[in-house]
């Protein structure tokens, strides 16, 4: 199934840029933060680590290495970017739907975009509500409107799922 509102660019980075953001995110010293929920705060089982490049404002002197991005994607306004770090699991599992920038009305969230961009190659995936699946591949960008509901995945043969979710206004 595919969606005309979903598009996917491969090799969205100049190899040079990607994997020195790469190395930078998946070595021993980028920081990152547990985050005891993923879906809700009723989460007993599901958790994971999350590192905030920007909120408003940069959030830290990461933000710069956000750069490359930014100057491709040509976003006037941000709201935020966040990067996602999940754990290999047993089985691979699909958190809940939901649709980013959920405090602004289903209208306004038209307006804004999301990107997902993708750390590292895995076996898990966003899925979206229709059932348009995209899979976790290294490099690779895919944005929509912010409306659109969507959820990502664990992974079962990687130790870990790294990935940037922007939301900006375009």
């Amino acid at each position: 199934m595919s969606n005309e509102q979903i598009k996917i660019e491969e090799n969205f980075l100049a190899p040079e840029y990607f994997e020195a953001l790469q190395q930078t995110m998946m070595g021993p010293g980028f920081q990152w933060y547990y985050n005891d929920s993923i879906d809700s705060s009723d989460d007993v089982d599901k958790f994971q680590f999350v590192h905030a490049f920007y909120q408003s404002v940069p959030v830290n002197d990461s933000y710069e290495m956000m750069y490359p991005i930014l100057d491709i994607l040509k976003a006037p306004a941000l709201y935020r970017i966040k990067a996602n770090l999940q754990t290999r699991l047993p089985a691979l599992v699909e958190n809940e739907f939901h649709a980013d920038i959920g405090i602004l009305s289903e209208e306004k969230q038209k307006q804004w975009t999301t990107s997902i961009f993708y750390i590292n190659t895995n076996n898990g995936y966003t899925i979206f509500k229709d059932g348009t699946k995209v899979e976790s591949v290294a490099n690779r960008m895919v944005t929509f409107p912010s409306n659109l509901e969507h959820t990502g995945t664990s992974c079962t043969d990687e130790k870990i799922r790294v990935l940037i979710n922007f939301n900006y206004f375009q």
